[in-house]
């Protein structure tokens, strides 16, 4: 039995630390999680090997609860493997993007049918269980999972509304070397900033995404003491149709349509850091991986 899950990292558009809101769209940085199992009884306990780099509790938790839904009253031993391009602690979702991958590969190893809804749900409950995330991250895995920005309700696990982007926009994104804190401890911060990212869903509710994602960085540049504000407006003059935060930070990400996109790539800020640019990610989960 095998399976291959593939999921992508993503940007905000709306952070859901403040209200439980949020709103994302998956980019071109994969993760791939390839599972090999053999069942040999009835116990519920499956020893599978996970090599140390892409061991974590969250891989664990993620491959545990998959298995117990998706192979109850089975047992076995088998191997993951997990290979992320996605940067750690940087806000481009790297936990949602691995915990999805993961959850995705057992379902394709039982030969279980699922839904994007379906994975993340179970990616979010497994972030929350090990406290990687302060909400469970439902619309950072629905992104990765998506294509298009998805905006959803993270306490209930309900997708609110998608809204397909232009095929010509791509994404130039800043990613300095230093990681955000851990999303937990800064819920507090964020939920006294409910009342003005509430105007940042209402407008990504209301199909008008841009806006959305030029409230949603105000308030996270102003809970996190992000200096961005004269960057973004040189991106826009550059061409980006929008630049802002992603996630906590401290990743800047730009939009603009793919003529201009290295034109802004050039322009985005001169201090220490990695500078990308990336598709935004069509639905990567397909029958394929399977056989891939």
């Amino acid at each position: 039995m095998r399976g291959v899950g593939v999921a992508t990292g993503a940007i905000s558009i709306v952070n859901a630390l403040p209200t439980g809101v949020g709103g994302a769209v998956g980019v071109d940085l994969p993760v791939r999680a390839e599972l090999e199992l053999h069942p040999a009884g009835s116990s519920e306990k499956w020893d599978v090997r996970i090599p140390d780099e892409a061991r974590s509790p969250l891989v664990i938790e993620a491959l545990t609860r998959a298995l117990r839904q998706f192979a109850p009253g089975t047992s076995g031993h088998g191997s993951l493997a997990v290979r992320s391009a996605v940067p750690v602690g940087r806000g481009l979702k790297s936990s949602s993007a691995v915990s999805s991958a993961v959850v995705l590969a057992a379902a394709r190893a039982t030969d279980t049918p699922v839904t994007p809804t379906d994975v993340a749900r179970l990616s979010a409950d497994a972030s929350l269980a090990v406290g990687v995330s302060a909400t469970g991250a439902f619309d950072d895995a629905l992104a990765g999972l998506s294509a298009g920005i998805v905006v959803t309700d993270n306490a209930r696990r309900e997708l609110l509304r998608s809204l397909p982007l232009p095929a010509d926009l791509g994404v130039a994104v800043f990613i300095p070397p230093a990681p955000h804190p851990p999303s937990p401890g800064l819920r507090a911060r964020f939920e006294a900033e409910a009342v003005a990212s509430s105007r940042a869903v209402r407008a990504a509710l209301e199909g008008e995404w841009i806006e959305a994602m030029r409230r949603n960085t105000e308030l996270v540049e102003r809970v996190m003491g992000y200096e961005y504000a004269a960057a973004r407006s040189t991106l826009e003059r550059a061409g980006a149709v929008v630049a802002g935060v992603s996630g906590v930070g401290p990743a800047l990400a730009a939009l603009a349509p793919l003529g201009r996109l290295e034109e802004v790539r050039r322009r985005l800020p001169g201090l220490p850091a990695e500078r990308l640019t990336l598709g935004l990610s069509a639905r990567p989960s397909t029958p394929e991986e399977r056989e891939a």
